[in-house]
């Protein structure tokens, strides 16, 4: 199951994705309303879990233009917003689910698992890109056919460059849904494993998947 989860608060933020992960989901995280509506435009998600006070755009606008174009993906607000004018607002608006900070762990993922079971998502498993194929349920990774070994890390990076195939992924990004905080802060931790997953995925194959956007971060994607 795939989760995009929106919240300025970088150590909030943090904190739920390494809840969500160690629950078994697969998290992508943004930090305000007009970078959650990019993550949207080129993937699938599960649900979606929004602050309603970010800079760029609030919560609300960003559920308003969602449901505007037709986007059913289930959305729970998580905010400290906790009148009742505030949480009528939002469901009114189409939202599924109204949860108030301060929370606790278990209410968010209870409340998380019940919105996914009322989707009744058929979200594929399987990711490709080019002659590139990641299995997420059996993690299991090929390229023109042939089997390819990654360790744990080159594999998590993989799953969510494809998982975001053609979206460009800024470096703190990659740091914030891999590494969760327990990276070094401002080393190279991302550019190493980027080189290191080229290796064995593009250096071999053609054409090149994993593409640098200097001064910013990386995509996969098929070239033009």
């Amino acid at each position: 199951m795939r989760i995009l989860l929106a919240e300025d608060d970088r150590a909030i933020n943090r904190v739920i994705v390494r809840r969500l992960k160690w629950e078994g989901y697969s998290a992508d995280a943004c930090f305000d309303g007009r970078e959650a509506l990019d993550y949207l435009d080129v993937v699938e998600y599960d649900a979606v879990i929004l602050d309603v006070m970010m800079p760029g755009m609030d919560g609300f606008e960003v559920l308003t233009r969602m449901r505007e174009r037709g986007d059913k993906t289930p959305v729970l607000f998580l905010t400290a917003r906790d009148s009742l004018a505030d949480k009528v607002e939002g469901l009114d608006l189409g939202a599924d689910d109204y949860l108030v900070k301060p929370f606790e762990f278990e209410e968010l993922m209870a409340r998380l698992r019940v919105l996914i079971r009322r989707k009744g998502s058929s979200v594929s498993n399987v990711y490709s890109c080019a002659d590139l194929t990641v299995d997420s349920a059996r993690h299991r990774v090929t390229r023109g056919g042939t089997e390819i070994t990654l360790t744990a890390r080159e594999y998590a990076l993989l799953e969510y460059l494809i998982r975001n195939k053609g979206l460009v992924l800024s470096r703190d990004q990659i740091e914030t849904n891999l590494w969760s905080g327990d990276y070094i802060v401002g080393s190279n931790v991302v550019d190493v494993y980027i080189r290191m997953l080229r290796k064995k995925i593009d250096a071999d194959y053609s054409p090149k998947l994993i593409q640098t956007v200097r001064g910013y971060g990386y995509v996969l994607k098929e070239p033009v």
